[in-house]
Parts: C-alpha cells; sequence; structure tokens
C-alpha cells in the first residue's frame, strides 16, 4: 500500500493509526490534527447523503441514521469528488443493514429518493412535438413497430412496499398514521422544470414504460402491459407520458413485424 492509499484507509477508519509520514507544519501533534479532519470528512459525507436521503432519515430518525451512514462511508467511499453522484450503493446498503431489518420498505424508500437525485441532475432533452406523435398514431399498420426514446430524467420503481404513499406522506400530502407501507406500488419519477416529480402509477403503466426503456416496440410493449395489467390503457399512458414531455424521439424498427 502507498503513502496515498494508507492515508485513505486511515483517513475512513478510526481504528488505524495516524499515518507515520504526516508532519505538522508548527510542530503540533499530527495525529490530534488528523483525528480532526478525519471526523470533518465522515460528517461531511453523512451529511451529504442526509440531503440526498431525508425522507429515509426521517423514517428511522436522526441518530439511527447518522450511525447507519457512517457505516457506508466506511465501507464504500466517493469515488468521484462530486457529492451529488454518492449515495447509488446506498439503498443497496440498506437492504442488508442488520439493524434496519425491521423495517423492509427502507431501502424502497431509498431507491426511490436515488431516483430523484439522477432525475434532477439527468440531461436536459426537448420533448417530442405532439403533432409528430399524433402523425405516427393514425397509421394503424405500423403502429405497432414504433419505438420510443423516453427523457433521461425519467425513473421507475415497482415496489412491494407504499413507497409512492411514504413519500408523499413526508411531504405533507397525506397523513402517515394512514399509509400502509405493505401495500405494493408502482413509483414514476418525472422532471418538470427544475422541479422532480414522485407520482403513483398503474403496474400496466409501469411495465409499458420499462418496455419502452429496453428498447421494445409499441407493440410488444403494450402486450406486456396488457398482461400484466387488464386495465391497461394504451391511449391515456401515451398521453400522459406526452404531457409531461417524457418522450423525445421515436422511430420505426423495420426487423420487426408487427405482434
Amino acid at each position: 500500500m502507498n503513502s496515498q492509499e494508507d492515508f485513505v484507509a486511515a483517513l475512513l477508519d478510526p481504528q488505524r493509526d495516524c499515518p507515520p509520514q504526516l508532519k505538522a507544519w508548527n510542530g503540533s501533534d499530527p495525529a490530534a490534527r488528523f483525528a480532526v479532519y478525519r471526523n470533518n470528512v465522515l460528517s461531511s459525507l453523512v451529511d451529504a447523503l442526509a440531503v440526498s436521503f431525508p425522507v429515509v432519515q426521517q423514517l428511522v430518525g436522526e441518530e439511527f441514521f447518522r450511525a447507519m451512514a457512517a457505516v457506508h462511508v466506511r465501507q464504500s467511499p466517493p469515488r468521484s469528488r462530486i457529492l451529488a453522484d454518492y449515495g447509488a450503493g446506498f439503498p443497496g446498503f440498506v437492504e442488508g443493514f442488520p439493524p434496519a431489518a425491521s423495517l423492509p420498505y427502507l431501502a424502497d424508500v431509498a431507491r426511490l429518493e436515488w431516483l430523484r437525485i439522477r432525475a434532477y441532475h439527468a440531461a436536459d432533452a426537448a420533448p417530442l412535438a405532439s403533432d409528430a406523435l399524433a402523425a405516427a398514431l393514425v397509421a394503424p399498420e405500423t403502429l405497432g413497430a414504433l419505438l420510443f426514446q423516453l427523457h433521461p430524467a425519467l425513473g421507475l420503481l415497482d415496489s412491494a412496499f407504499a413507497v409512492v404513499s411514504l413519500w408523499a406522506a413526508h411531504q405533507g400530502a397525506l397523513a402517515i398514521a394512514g399509509v400502509d407501507p405493505y401495500q405494493a406500488q408502482c413509483a414514476l419519477v418525472l422532471r418538470n422544470g427544475l422541479e422532480v416529480e414522485v407520482l403513483g402509477i398503474r403496474p400496466g403503466d409501469a411495465r409499458f414504460i420499462q418496455a419502452l426503456q429496453q428498447g421494445l416496440t409499441l407493440g410488444r410493449a403494450t402486450q406486456q402491459a396488457s398482461a400484466l395489467d387488464a386495465g391497461f390503457e394504451l391511449g391515456a399512458c401515451l398521453a400522459h407520458l406526452l404531457r409531461a414531455g417524457a418522450i423525445t424521439h421515436l422511430a420505426y424498427d423495420s426487423e420487426r413485424p408487427l405482434p
């Protein structure tokens, strides 16, 4: 291990001694100064996670959250100097964190909050003009071969828990006492200007959007959505995506015949 690796390892592990090569410019004890720096780094990274995952913190309390986040920081330090990028692995960590096992929905709430972070920082993309989609939809012979490109800010979460309601309750939109966290919900995350919205959608709509994200044609995506959800309405789902500016491009897949 070189001196830089030794410094980083000691910085995140309180059981390690101060690197012996450190010297203080004024002759003071480098170990004491390093301990202060170590605490500041850890606190800053925990603060960054608290900003990114406010509902998770509200669900478990600040003391528990900071202790949990500190364990994550020590196990998975940042790999980028951009703190907004830090936290992608936090939901998975929460899912496997034994002290949080009594709140099995906590990891999915963290996943929803991370989708919001990604949506906020996603690249801009101009929405598809409504007349372009209307023109494509009037040609039934090629309808099934349509391919859609969706906005990079769009995110989906199909959860076994009431993530949308839990999120809404912590925004003051619902009473938390009336939320059953064990009710499955699908969340659609969209960016509207500078605001990131979290919307509850039907399972069929979620499957349809997921299929489009995977590059499936409109025909195949519709098949999968209808097979999952008998109440799936293609027109209503497309209209919602169009109004939200979530469709950015369309094309035709000539290699895939109509289903």
